[in-house]
């Protein structure tokens, strides 16, 4: 991370929690942002959902930081107030996620998003599916407050794809997943049996499928005698 930015960081930091009344993150998250952001080099394209200090601090460690938040608390006005915020190299995109992101015309390739918006179902859930394909292989996603449940829920779908290698769990609270190499899941697609969280569900149904099918062909060649000592619960397979 460039001296700077560093700089900046510690000042973020000493702001406090409450610094706006929509929650924040805490210190050791903007500390792992900073710190995974040196590891990337220079991030020339980030967005994020929510505004607050990590706007701060990405302001400065990216060339272009996208953001799309409502006011809540003063959690954009108290960030463009701010003496630390690095204004040239972010954009707002105000009011309600659930109407400006599928209104939005993205035009660039992102190496960090964090989603950290509204959290009830199912919106963390529409901002994961207009974000996760723009991450570059290599790029980083970040989830914010996943012990809330329903984040949760998408946390572990998250942690069973083959796109996302998870990192590391900061605070109990903030989870950092790393773009894997693996084929981007087309969100034109159903594709559900390609996605880990329901491989073992899928791999089971097909494994009945296939027994369904050889019982089936014996059922032709058994004789009557046979069938009618075979118990209930089997002949339902056939």
């Amino acid at each position: 991370m460039p001296p700077p930015a560093q700089s900046h960081l510690q000042e973020i930091i000493q702001l406090p929690p409450g610094w706006h009344g929509a929650g924040s993150v805490s210190s050791n998250v903007l500390h792992r942002i900073a710190q995974y952001a040196g590891q990337q080099g220079p991030l020339h394209h980030t967005l994020e959902s929510g505004s607050g200090r990590t706007t701060l601090l990405l302001s400065h460690l990216s060339s272009d930081h996208l953001v799309f938040a409502l006011e809540g608390g003063g959690s954009i006005s108290q960030v463009k107030a701010s003496p630390l915020f690095n204004a040239s190299h972010v954009t707002f995109v105000e009011g309600p996620s659930q109407r400006t992101l599928p209104n939005h015309r993205f035009t660039h390739k992102v190496q960090l998003a964090l989603i950290d918006g509204p959290h009830g179902y199912p919106f963390p859930d529409l901002e994961y599916y207009y974000f996760y394909p723009l991450i570059v292989p290599g790029g980083l996603l970040l989830l914010d407050d996943i012990k809330i449940p329903s984040v949760r829920r998408m946390f572990d779908i998250i942690r069973a794809d083959d796109m996302f290698d998870l990192l590391e769990i900061v605070d109990r609270n903030t989870a950092f997943f790393r773009r894997s190499k693996a084929p981007l899941l087309d969100p034109q697609s159903d594709s559900w049996w390609l996605q880990g969280y329901n491989r073992a569900y899928y791999e089971n149904t097909g494994a009945r499928s296939r027994s369904r099918r050889v019982l089936a062909s014996l059922a032709s060649i058994t004789p009557k005698a046979v069938k009618e000592r075979i118990p209930l619960r089997v002949k339902k397979l056939l």
